[in-house]
Parts: C-alpha cells; sequence; structure tokens
C-alpha cells in the first residue's frame, strides 16, 4: 500500500472526514469494503478479544433504514416536527456505502472493558484509514441514531453498541481542514 516511509506520513496527514451528505458515487465496491474491514481489525487487541463488528447497509436497504430511524424516532419523541423526521430519512440515505460498526464487548473476559472499548475505537479509526488509502473519505456520525436501543436492537443486541455509522463515498468537494489543537496543548514532558 505504501512504498516509503514519505507515503505513509503523506496519507497521515493527508486524511480528513467527509461529512456524509457531501459524499457521492462511486463508493467502494464490496470487495473493497471486505478490504477495508479486513485492515480496520489490524489494530491493537488486548486478549485477541475482537470486540467489535461491522455491518453494511446495501444500497436496497437504505429505505429499510430510513423506516425504522423514523419509527424509533417518534415512538421516542412522539413531539418530533417535520424537519426533525426528515433529518432521520436523510442519515440513512447519505453517501454511497454504510457500514454499521458495533461494540461487541466480551464480559467474561478479564480484560478491561476500557480496553475493549478503545481496540474498538482504534479499528473504527483503521476503518477510515483504508478507505483514504484506497481514494475514498469516509465520515463517522454517531448522534440519535447510535444510542436509540431500538436502533442498536435491528443491528445486535444487548450488551452490544453502536460505535457509529460509517459513511464511505468519493467527496463531490474539496474536504475542509478543521482546526487542530496546539502541539503544546497535547505533549509535554513528565516531571
Amino acid at each position: 500500500m505504501f512504498n516509503d516511509t514519505s507515503s505513509l506520513l503523506s496519507h497521515l496527514a493527508t486524511r480528513r472526514s467527509g461529512k456524509p451528505r457531501d459524499l457521492v458515487a462511486p463508493g467502494p465496491s464490496r470487495e473493497e469494503i471486505e478490504r477495508m474491514v479486513a485492515l480496520a481489525t489490524r489494530t491493537p487487541d488486548h486478549g485477541k478479544l475482537a470486540p467489535w463488528r461491522f455491518v453494511t447497509v446495501p444500497d436496497a436497504r437504505r429505505d429499510a433504514l430510513a423506516h425504522l430511524l423514523t419509527s424509533a424516532y417518534r415512538t421516542e419523541k412522539p413531539e418530533a416536527g417535520r424537519l426533525e423526521i426528515e433529518a432521520m430519512e436523510q442519515f440513512a440515505r447519505q453517501a454511497p456505502a454504510l457500514v454499521v460498526m458495533l461494540f461487541s464487548p466480551k464480559t467474561t473476559s478479564h480484560i478491561p472493558m476500557w480496553e475493549q472499548e478503545l481496540s474498538a475505537g482504534a479499528a473504527g479509526m483503521n476503518l477510515l484509514h483504508a478507505a483514504h488509502a484506497l481514494g475514498y473519505a469516509g465520515g463517522w456520525l454517531t448522534g440519535w441514531p447510535a444510542f436509540s436501543d431500538a436502533v442498536r436492537d435491528a443491528f445486535g443486541a444487548v450488551p452490544e453498541r453502536i460505535v457509529g455509522f460509517f459513511f464511505l463515498g468519493t467527496p463531490g468537494k474539496p474536504l475542509e481542514e478543521r482546526p487542530r489543537p496546539e502541539l503544546s496543548q497535547m505533549l509535554s514532558d513528565w516531571g
């Protein structure tokens, strides 16, 4: 994938999140998504537990996802207005490809939950790196759908939780750089 160190460093320096609403076709093929997920799993994983899993939402199932989101939202928030419902419908239909990632903790393991959660976060970041390396952009969203029990139950079951919705596609416009914290605010010497 990377022929030299400068290519890897360039990759890391240029990866940006894409706004899912701005990601257009072409999106990754099924084979490319499988490759991305395989790369995502190459992450620190104390105890080799694989406390995460990935679920694709094919194009043919986007309407069903929109229905799930709007129904669950209306049940939880019966006073929801038209704009809120439309936001749920739009959420389901963003970007050409969608991968839902679940934290799938191994509750009988002696490995602390915190370490399992960190592993899941690292796998999510690796998914975005893999998308970027293959020439796509990705947006990792949570929001209300990630915290809804009804939505989670459609993809998994307790004790699983939704890590996020990973929207993948081609940037429809240049990706924006976001403000980054000053190095002096994040790095210090101990002692």
